[in-house]
């Protein structure tokens, strides 16, 4: 959407462009700032402008609106160049997916950019240079929730490509949004892996005073390069300040909040470590241990597998509907793992149909049992594969996974109940 006749001939009479520092006197009320680009999704008669704390504002103008600029906007600076790796230390490899994290800031007017190269993204953070030899490249440009099987398995086999040539680590820029979905695929593709995979995003764009992207990025490197530890994470900020990150197990953590820097928390388990912004290392619980050899990634998923949340009243016709065309099912039900009684009998027939179905519950914390109630006793005898503490998305992710490498029913179950990367907690955490 474009500027309105009005908002046009303001900017034409005060001959203002995008970068100048500008006065507007709109609605009874002054501003002074940066003026920025107008958004596609602005209204029309709407002009923004970057105020001195860093935040952005529209302002709607109308007739009786006056704009000055008080000073033009300097040439436009060059985007940053990327620091060169610093002889004797590791190498780390940063491989670009997109997502807030994914931005950095145009200098002359302010704006957020996405950054077409991952150069680009590790060149926002110098001091990267000082702890590891950062090497970058892009390898998917998406918003997360654009992200699927496909995306994954380019992934797996990019992180694979990277920790095979050498990397101490590699780190993946990636949108919070579905940031859990994808360290959970990751994990189960890469089994066993030398060397640390940290998925790292940012709830805050870089244009922000309160933008997380900085800490997130130098504490992951500080993590691949300080830590003992080789599987895959994912690391966000600790606490809403930027005092420390904390670093969780790739199927174990969850988005927590819409747009807390600390939305990020380890469920059923401790995070795996701690690290200070200023670079202290703190390990809080025990993971794998760095190593040597290859990595050699299993990609096949299947893709017709489903996540289904229950609530009261669900029909079993929904049910049926939704298991239709499916290969499996991971059904998020209440308390230790229950659904209603018509929804057991569909269960019982989506089973018998030789389709897989794994119960989780939607409470999160605490464990799924079908050895208590009648209900849960009755999922048993319908075959039903308890989902243990896994969280409902790690389980869907999980069982896309088996699938993909197992047919019978027996092995799929036995698959889905043992612990194959961290995404079943071996005790109860209180």
């Amino acid at each position: 959407m474009s500027y309105s006749e009005r908002a046009k001939g303001l900017l034409a009479r005060s001959k203002a462009d995008e970068g100048d520092t500008v006065r507007l006197r709109a609605g009874g009320r002054e501003h002074v700032g940066i003026l920025m680009p107008h958004h596609g999704f602005s209204h029309p008669d709407v002009i923004v402008i970057k105020l001195g704390s860093g935040y952005n504002i529209g302002v709607r103008v109308d007739d009786g609106s006056e704009l000055t600029v008080l000073a033009k906007a300097g040439a436009r600076a060059p985007r940053p160049m990327p620091p060169q790796p610093s002889s004797g230390l590791p190498p780390v490899s940063f491989l670009g997916t997109g997502g807030t994290i994914a931005s950095y800031v145009d200098y002359r007017t302010g704006a957020v950019h996405p950054a077409l190269r991952a150069e680009e993204l590790v060149a926002t953070v110098p001091e990267l240079a000082g702890i590891c030899a950062p090497r970058s490249r892009v390898v998917l440009s998406l918003f997360s929730e654009n992200m699927d099987v496909n995306s994954w398995q380019t992934l797996a086999e990019a992180v694979a490509d990277e920790l095979n040539a050498g990397a101490e680590g590699v780190i993946v820029p990636h949108g919070t949004d579905t940031l859990g979905y994808t360290s959970a695929a990751l994990a189960f593709m890469l089994g066993d892996g030398p060397r640390p995979v940290v998925l790292v995003g940012a709830q805050r764009s870089s244009d922000r005073p309160s933008s997380d992207a900085y800490g997130n990025l130098l504490s992951s490197a500080r993590f691949c390069v300080q830590a003992d530890a080789a599987e895959v994470f994912v690391l966000m900020h600790g606490e809403p300040s930027d005092t420390y990150a904390h670093v969780h197990r790739g199927t174990k953590v969850r988005k927590m909040h819409t747009s807390r820097r600390d939305a990020f928390q380890s469920v059923n388990a401790p995070p795996v470590a701690r690290v200070d912004i200023e670079g202290g290392l703190e390990m809080l619980a025990p993971c794998r241990p760095k190593g040597t050899g290859n990595v050699r990634p299993e990609l096949a998923m299947e893709r017709e597998v489903g996540l289904l949340y229950f609530h009261p009243g669900m029909g079993p016709e929904l049910v049926r509907k939704v298991a239709e065309g499916l290969r499996g099912l991971v059904v998020a039900g209440t308390g230790l793992g229950h659904v209603s009684q018509g929804v057991v009998d569909v269960l019982r027939e989506v089973v018998s149909q030789g389709k897989p179905v794994v119960m989780t519950s939607q409470c999160l914390g605490g464990r799924v049992n079908l050895n208590v109630y009648d209900t849960g006793r009755d999922l048993l005898s319908a075959g039903v594969i308890p989902g243990e503490d896994m969280l409902p998305e790690t389980a869907l992710v999980k069982l896309m996974w088996v699938l993909g490498r197992a047919d019978d029913m027996e092995e799929v179950a036995r698959l889905m109940a043992s612990n194959l990367r961290g995404e079943i907690s071996e005790r109860r955490e209180l």
